[in-house]
């Protein structure tokens, strides 16, 4: 017989308090706390290139755009999670009562990896889409050339559209950006 090991349920301020004085993130998902796992090379270089590439052609613009450490909660199921990048339009709205903690994002990209992947893909894009200003998911492969883009058209549509051609140009619909994959996969480097 094999023993069952008890999984503890936290309340979400039992939650926010542990993770306040942590020094790993963690995401609250039905009660469960997390631990977030360090990205690899490439996906903090993918990160950090979007990250860049968001900023400068967001410049000027009512956009504030957030890279790994930013916190976001997702009110219908109360759980709290931190995406690769999330834009926002402004004014940043925040959890009531909290001054770390965003509930309006517009655009969310993940980059994927091989043990988080098919819960980017499902579970966590389903969330996403319960978050009204949600408008657009990229998920980015870091092991290939490939980006998957989730539009949405309207109320419970969205259009998928995915690119794998270094020569292909992404061309976002919630933000006035477009992005050149040979740009976004600058110097990233495949395994096997």
């Amino acid at each position: 017989m094999i023993a069952q090991v008890e999984t503890k349920t936290y309340t979400a301020q039992e939650y926010l308090e542990l993770e306040i004085n942590s020094q790993d993130r963690h995401e609250f998902i039905n009660g469960e706390i997390v631990l977030m796992a360090g990205g690899a090379p490439n996906h903090n270089e993918i990160t950090s290139i979007l990250n860049a590439i968001l900023r400068v052609s967001l410049k000027g613009k009512p956009y504030s755009i957030f890279a790994s450490d930013q916190r976001l909660w997702v009110p219908h199921l109360n759980n709290y999670t931190y995406p690769d990048v999330m834009v926002v339009a402004r004014p940043i709205e925040l959890q009531s009562g909290r001054t770390d903690t965003i509930t309006n994002p517009l655009l969310i990209a993940e980059v994927l990896s091989k043990g988080t992947k098919a819960y980017d893909r499902d579970e966590k894009f389903a969330a996403y889409r319960s978050i009204p200003s949600f408008q657009e998911y990229l998920l980015i492969d870091q092991y290939r050339l490939q980006v998957e883009q989730y539009s949405k058209t309207d109320a419970n549509k969205w259009i998928f559209s995915e690119y794998s051609c270094m020569g292909d140009r992404l061309t976002l619909t919630s933000i006035p950006v477009e992005i050149s994959l040979a740009d976004l996969y600058e110097n990233i480097e495949f395994g096997e």
